[in-house]
């Protein structure tokens, strides 16, 4: 191997700080490439590196073309950079779907088997071609399977340490016995003996920072942990792709801190379920995607007015309808924000990384929790399916009220308007604190009523514990300094701070603002984020710019606002965001 040529930076620069690699895997139903992509992502936990690992896929339930896309590297990543180092495909049967996620240039490597047929619309990008024997030196292995023999090809070309592969190997396959072990191991070596004979490769090589495993997790996972933290006992809900995986993660999970999962018949039952749990005194939580949090919203609402507490994760896809389940859009804003009917002020937040799924799932519990209302949790699907090897997480602790009330209290009355909002809520049973709770307005004792007066008096009460709640500095992140601004949210702010430390290097000065609190508004804070700023960028992944449209609707803004909207199913990239600020900058 020689150095002729060289990576993108971590930060997708060329000033010399540490590089990143980015991968791409390709294949068949049942070719194994989300497993060799998985196992390659953890041996690079092994030997201390960062990384993340995006799947793609069809809408197919089974089966069907697949890609891994992998980046590694030696500082924390939560994004694909603009193209891949290396494409290898195990074979090339619909690889032509994933041109437009897989960007090659004239400095990438595409690996193939021996008499395999690039597709030309992979051909035409550029790149050097390498055959490599993958299928002939599997069947020459008892048990052998050309996946192992790519793991092991890529190992070599990146300098993977083989005993990192070993551990993960053998830990991975323990059940399967020695001597799948083995199989694996024999595909992994020769994989590895092939590679090291392709000449005039550029070198790739990563050196780690740290000795010190990564946290290997997803972001659906991470919201499960975070729900668990957060105080979640009770969890109903109907699978639904991509939210699928935090209920397989909390089944087993919320069990061994006592607590519950029940599977519904549908997502009108499971919402509904919550709410009885809730309204029984358990924290309870639900996770759904687009078209089950449409089915949710009218008991969201009774959560609402009966200002019982309880928390929906919506790990957001491409729609409308059915959409395009398996793809990432950070489309659901509208309805979560406004698709409650009447007046019905609740909580909206977002995670802006996969480990910040943790954070703010358990924030919206602590939240529901403090505030008695319903948290809408906006996730998506490049984050909650997409895994990552991260540091762990700060363990952060939040104090909730409500619930404290175990006997009776002088003069109970459910829905007291007080000074904070937040009334006293007494669990089912506690003598002398019995109260109605329904979707019927109600005086400050419970019981229906149609006046105008009790109406209003419950409107302004619901409306105003929300508003004059202190949130802190959990509402946004916020970086750096500078005259022009990106304002974004949710999964865009991965692509959108890389893009600003490209900038960075080159000497311009952007901020950084990402909301984490979406609703309700934060006008002041923001006014302050935005303090001497002229010019900022609205980044966003969706088509009707739903999110410029919010900003617009509720913050009035000091400053010449742009919009940059890029509906799904491509992920928005730093290179994009980059673009149109040099752009921009250059009007």
């Amino acid at each position: 191997m020689n150095n002729s040529a060289s990576t993108e930076t971590a930060k997708g620069s060329s000033t010399g700080a540490p590089r990143s690699l980015s991968i791409a895997m390709l294949g068949s139903g049942g070719s194994g490439v989300m497993t060799a992509g998985q196992q390659l992502l953890d041996a690079a936990g092994q030997a201390g590196w960062y990384g993340m690992m995006t799947r793609s896929s069809g809408p197919q339930i089974r089966g069907g073309e697949a890609a891994a896309l992998l980046r590694l590297s030696p500082q924390p990543v939560e994004t694909h950079k603009g193209r891949f180092d290396i494409l290898l495909a195990i074979d090339w049967l619909n690889a032509d779907r994933f041109v437009g996620e897989i960007i090659l240039d004239s400095n990438s490597i595409v690996i193939g088997d021996v008499g395999g047929q690039v597709p030309d619309a992979i051909s035409n990008m550029g790149g050097r071609y390498v055959e490599l024997p993958l299928s002939e030196l599997a069947k020459g292995i008892t048990g052998g399977r050309p996946n192992m023999v790519a793991l092991g090809a890529l190992a070599q070309l990146i300098n993977l340490p083989v005993d990192a592969l070993e551990k993960v190997l053998t830990k991975s396959l323990s059940k399967k016995g020695e001597a799948a072990i083995e199989a694996s191991m024999s595909g992994v070596r020769a994989g590895i003996e092939q590679a090291s004979a392709i000449p005039d490769i550029p070198e790739f090589r990563i050196e780690a920072n740290s000795q010190v495993e990564r946290w290997s997790i997803t972001g659906n996972e991470a919201a499960g942990l975070g729900a668990i933290r957060g105080g979640v006992r009770f969890v109903a809900a109907y699978p639904i792709t991509p939210g699928t995986e935090i209920l397989e993660w909390l089944a087993p999970n919320l069990k061994k801190v006592g607590g519950v999962l029940v599977q519904a018949e549908d997502e009108l039952a499971s919402i509904n379920q919550l709410i009885g749990g809730s309204f029984g005194g358990t924290p309870s939580l639900t996770a759904t995607s687009g078209p089950g949090l449409a089915l949710m919203i009218e008991s969201i609402g009774l959560a609402v007015a009966s200002e019982t507490p309880v928390v929906v994760v919506d790990v957001m896809r491409g729609g409308p309808s059915t959409g395009i389940p398996t793809k990432s859009e950070q489309s659901d804003l509208n309805i979560a924000l406004y698709g409650l009917h009447g007046d019905a002020p609740h909580i909206v937040v977002a995670p802006m990384s996969i480990g910040d799924c943790l954070f703010t799932t358990q924030w919206a519990t602590h939240l529901a929790e403090t505030l008695q209302t319903a948290s809408i949790v906006l996730s998506d699907q490049s984050l909650g399916q997409t895994r990552a090897l991260i540091d762990r997480p700060a363990d952060i602790a939040f104090v909730s009220g409500g619930r404290k009330i175990t006997s009776k209290a002088e003069d109970f009355r459910r829905y007291v308007v007080n000074e904070s909002g937040v009334s006293p809520m007494s669990i089912p049973g506690t003598p002398g604190c019995q109260y109605t709770a329904d979707g019927l307005e109600h005086p400050p004792t419970g019981t229906p009523s149609s006046r105008a007066e009790d109406h209003i008096q419950q409107l302004n009460k619901r409306k105003r514990k929300l508003d004059q709640f202190d949130y802190g500095d959990h509402w946004a992140k916020i970086e750096g300094k500078g005259d022009m601004a990106v304002l974004t949210w949710g999964s865009s702010t991965g692509p959108v701070s890389e893009a600003i430390d490209m900038l960075a290097a080159e000497g311009h000065k952007v901020r950084l603002i990402s909301m984490r609190l979406l609703s309700p508004t934060q006008p002041e804070r923001l006014a302050a984020a935005l303090a001497g700023v002229q010019r900022t960028l609205v980044v966003e992944q969706c088509h009707g710019a739903q999110f410029y449209h919010y900003l617009r609707a509720h913050y009035d803004l000091p400053c010449e606002l742009r919009s940059m909207a890029v509906p799904g199913p491509l992920m928005i990239r730093p290179d994009d965001v980059y673009s149109e600020l040099k752009a921009w900058e250059n009007d």
